[in-house]
């Protein structure tokens, strides 16, 4: 089961550590799902799509993949 995590600053302590980490636009609802696979556990962010780009560029995840 994925963890989903509320708070982006833990989010992006998460995201350090992961392997890899996906990006899904949902367009219809005006959001993007930010994945990040850990050795562990899958977490997952919800993050408006107005917001994204700003997000992104704070992530320091190894692979960052569009899906």
């Amino acid at each position: 089961m994925p963890v989903e995590i509320f708070d982006k600053e833990k989010f992006i302590e998460i995201a350090k550590r992961a392997v890899e980490c996906r990006v899904k636009r949902i367009e219809k609802e005006g959001i993007a799902k930010v994945k990040a696979r850990t050795k562990r556990y899958l977490y997952t962010i919800k993050v408006k799509l107005d917001e994204l780009e700003e997000f992104l560029k704070k992530l320091e995840c190894n692979r960052i993949v569009e899906i």
